[in-house]
C-alpha cells in the first residue's frame, strides 16, 4: 500500500502539468501575437510572379482597396487576399488570426504572409481534376465515359445495373446518384474518407437515391475515386504525381498534401499551398494550360471544365469537372467566372473575360456569414475594374 506521502507529489505534479497545459491553450487561443496587416503592395519574392500597379493594369486602385480593407476590417477571419491580372500581381494582403488544420477540432491564434502555407480544404478537389486530365492525356486513367465500376471488378457483390451506369464523368461532375451527406455536421460521410481502408467500396456501397447523371450532389468521395484511379492508372501516389507533372513545372516547391490514415493523400480536403502559389493555377486555367510557354494541362480538357453542367444549392452557382460557375456584371453584361471552393472561406476565382484570378483564405470553418461574404467579392472587385 502506497504511504499518502508519496502519492502527494504525483499529484501535484500532474496538477502543475495540467495548469500549464491550460495556460499554453490560453496563450495560444487568445493571447498569442501574430502578423498584422500587410498590403496592398505585393512582396517582392523570386518565385514566378510579377507585380505591377494596379491602374497599369485597368483597375481603379483605391477602389480595389477600399474593397479588400473593408472585408478585413469586418470580424470574419479573413487571412488573405491576392488579386492578378494579365499575369501580374497587383494586389497581396495578409493579416493573422484563428485558424485550424484539417480535422483539427481546436483553432489557435496564426499569423500569416506570402510565404506561409494554408489548407485550402476542398479546392483540392478543382486540382485533382487537373490532374485528371493530365493523366488522362497520358492514356493512365479510363476515359470520362467509362463506367466507374469497370475499373474495380472486385465489387461485383455492389454492382447493381444502376450503379453500373455511374461515369467517370458523374464522378467530375457531382451527379453519381449516391445518397451522400457533406458538409453538414461533425460525422458526415466525407468524414468517413479519412479511415475507411477501401474507398471505391465504401463509396459505391452507397445507395442511390437519383439517377445517375440527373442531379448534382457535393460528394467528396467521388474526388477520392479519381484519386485512387490516378494513383493506380499513374503507379504513383497523387501527391507524387501532382509534384512531377503540376507543381514542379509550375515552379511550386512548398506544399504538402495531408494523408489519411492510412497515408493516402486526401484528394477531397487534404492540400496545403501558399495563397500564391494557388494564383499560379489560376493563371494556368486563364492561359488554357500553359505556363511561361510550357504546355502542362490539355486545352480541351481545360475548355470542358468550364462548362457549367448542373444547377447547386448554392444561388445560380453551377457545377462541372470539381469546378463552380457563377456570373458577375460589368459595364451592364453579364461575365462567368470560374472557382475552386474550400470550407472556411479558401477561394481560388478565374475570370477569363477580364483576364483575372482571386485567391483568397480565411479560418471561419463552417461559418455562413463569411461564405456569403466572400461569394459576394468577386463582384466587388469586378466592380473595380475600369478596362
Amino acid at each position: 500500500m502506497n504511504a499518502p506521502w508519496r502519492t502527494r507529489p504525483i499529484r501535484t505534479l500532474w496538477r502543475t502539468l495540467l495548469i500549464l497545459c491550460a495556460l499554453f491553450a490560453t496563450w495560444a487561443c487568445f493571447l498569442r501575437p501574430v502578423s498584422p496587416r500587410t498590403g496592398p503592395t505585393p512582396a517582392a519574392l523570386n518565385d514566378g510572379w510579377g507585380a505591377s500597379p494596379a491602374a497599369s493594369q485597368g483597375i481603379d486602385g483605391t477602389a480595389l482597396q477600399q474593397t479588400i480593407t473593408s472585408l478585413f476590417d469586418a470580424p470574419l477571419n479573413v487571412h488573405s487576399v491576392l488579386v492578378e491580372r494579365h499575369g501580374n500581381l497587383v494586389a497581396e494582403y495578409y493579416q493573422g488570426g484563428m485558424d485550424r488544420s484539417v480535422y483539427s477540432l481546436v483553432s489557435t491564434r496564426r499569423s500569416f504572409g506570402p510565404e506561409v502555407k494554408q489548407d485550402i480544404r476542398s479546392i483540392g478537389k478543382s486540382v485533382t481534376s487537373l490532374l485528371y486530365g493530365i493523366a488522362l492525356r497520358e492514356g493512365k486513367v479510363p476515359p470520362v465515359s467509362t463506367p466507374v465500376l469497370a475499373a474495380y471488378p472486385q465489387l461485383v457483390d455492389i454492382a447493381t445495373a444502376d450503379k453500373q451506369r455511374i461515369t467517370v464523368n458523374d464522378l467530375l461532375n457531382m451527379a453519381n446518384g449516391l445518397t451522400w451527406r457533406e458538409g453538414d455536421g461533425v460525422i458526415n460521410d466525407e468524414l468517413h474518407l479519412f479511415w475507411r481502408k477501401e474507398i471505391p467500396r465504401y463509396v459505391l456501397g452507397h445507395d442511390l437515391s437519383t439517377a445517375p447523371n440527373s442531379a448534382f450532389n457535393y460528394n467528396g468521395g467521388g474526388t477520392a475515386i479519381l484519386a485512387d484511379l490516378i494513383t493506380r492508372g499513374t503507379g504513383q501516389d497523387l501527391d507524387e504525381y501532382a509534384r512531377s507533372r503540376l507543381f514542379e513545372p509550375l515552379g511550386i516547391h512548398d506544399w504538402t498534401w495531408v494523408s489519411d490514415i492510412h497515408g493516402r493523400p486526401m484528394a477531397f480536403n487534404g492540400l496545403r499551398m501558399r495563397p500564391r502559389d494557388l494564383l499560379k493555377i489560376g493563371r494556368l486555367m486563364l492561359d488554357q494550360g500553359m505556363w511561361q510557354g510550357k504546355r502542362i494541362v490539355p486545352a480541351t480538357w481545360l475548355a470542358e471544365s468550364m462548362i457549367p453542367v448542373f444547377k447547386t444549392d448554392v444561388r445560380d452557382y453551377r457545377y462541372g469537372r470539381q469546378w463552380w460557375t457563377g456570373t458577375a456584371q460589368w459595364h451592364g453584361q453579364p461575365i462567368q467566372w470560374h472557382a475552386g471552393f474550400g470550407n472556411g472561406g479558401q477561394r481560388l476565382y478565374i475570370i477569363p473575360k477580364l483576364d483575372m484570378a482571386i485567391v483568397t483564405t480565411a479560418g471561419a470553418y463552417d461559418e455562413t456569414p463569411t461564405a456569403i461574404r466572400l461569394n459576394d467579392l468577386v463582384q466587388q472587385i469586378v466592380d473595380s475594374v475600369e478596362k
